[in-house]
C-alpha cells in the first residue's frame, strides 16, 4: 500500500474522512477481507511514529506491518515486496493509500482475478470521449479519437502473483525503467494483466474538495 504525496504540514493520507484518517480507512478495507494475511504499509521515515500511533489508536492489529518507502511509488513497492515472506504463487495487491473508499468486495474480486489470470488491476470504464493529442508550442492538437470501449482508467488495487511481480520489478530495476503504476511494470515484462471493474467512488484524494466528496459518499451509505 503506497503512501506518497506527503507534505510536512498535512500529508493527504493522514487527513480525516468522517473522523477517521484516510490511510486508516484504506487499511481497514483490506483487513475486512479474510483472505488478506498481511497489510504492508510503505511510509516515509518521518511519518513512521504517526502511523504507529494510529495503528494503536484504531487497533489495526498484528496483520498490519510497516516498511519505510522510497523516493517514488516504484521504490516504495519494491521495499514492501522485499519485506514480504511470500511463495511465488501468493497474491500480492498494491493499493494507493489515498483511495480510502475501496470496498472489500472489489478487493476480493481483484484477488480472484489474480488467481485466475496471474495479474489484474481495478479499472474504471471511460465515460468521456478520449482524444489522443500532439503537443505544440500553442497547446495541443487532436491526432485521433480513441474508442471508449478500448480504454479504462486505471485504479488500485493492482496486483499479481508474487513471483511475477517480483520478476517484473527486478527487470525494471535492472533496466532503469520507472513505471507509472504496477500494471505498466508488469506489461513491460510481457505479463498479461486482467481488468476488474472499478467504481467512481474509488477515487484518489488529491485536493481539498475530495475530502468533502468522500464524506458525501459515506453519509449517503455508499462505501
Amino acid at each position: 500500500m503506497a503512501a506518497h504525496g506527503a507534505t510536512a504540514v498535512a500529508p493527504k493520507q493522514f487527513l480525516e474522512i468522517g473522523g477517521v484518517p484516510v490511510l486508516v480507512r484504506s487499511v481497514q478495507a483490506f483487513l475486512a477481507v479474510p483472505k488478506i494475511d498481511t497489510v504492508c504499509v510503505a511510509v516515509r521515515a518521518q511519518e513512521k511514529e504517526r502511523l504507529e500511533a494510529q495503528m494503536k489508536e484504531y487497533k489495526l492489529g498484528d496483520r498490519v506491518k510497516m516498511v519505510v518507502g522510497g523516493d517514488n511509488r516504484q521504490e516504495s513497492v519494491g521495499n514492501a515486496l522485499a519485506a514480504l515472506e511470500c511463495a511465488d504463487d501468493d497474491v500480492v495487491l498494491v493499493h494507493d493509500a489515498v483511495r480510502p473508499l475501496i470496498d472489500p468486495a472489489t478487493i476480493e474480486r481483484t484477488i480472484e482475478a489474480v488467481v485466475k489470470h496471474g495479474a489484474a488491476i481495478v479499472g474504471l470504464p471511460a465515460v468521456d470521449t478520449i482524444k489522443q493529442v500532439e503537443r505544440t508550442a500553442d497547446g495541443a492538437i487532436i491526432a485521433s479519437t480513441i474508442p471508449r470501449e478500448r480504454v479504462v482508467l486505471a485504479q488500485t488495487p493492482q496486483g499479481a502473483r508474487f513471483g511475477l511481480l517480483q520478476r517484473a520489478f527486478k527487470e525494471a530495476e535492472a533496466d532503469g525503467f520507472s513505471g507509472t503504476d504496477e500494471a505498466s511494470v508488469l506489461e513491460r515484462a510481457g505479463i498479461e494483466v486482467a481488468v476488474v471493474p472499478g467504481s467512481a467512488r474509488n477515487f484518489k484524494i488529491t485536493q481539498p474538495g475530495d475530502i468533502e466528496l468522500a464524506e458525501f459518499y459515506l453519509s449517503s451509505g455508499n462505501r
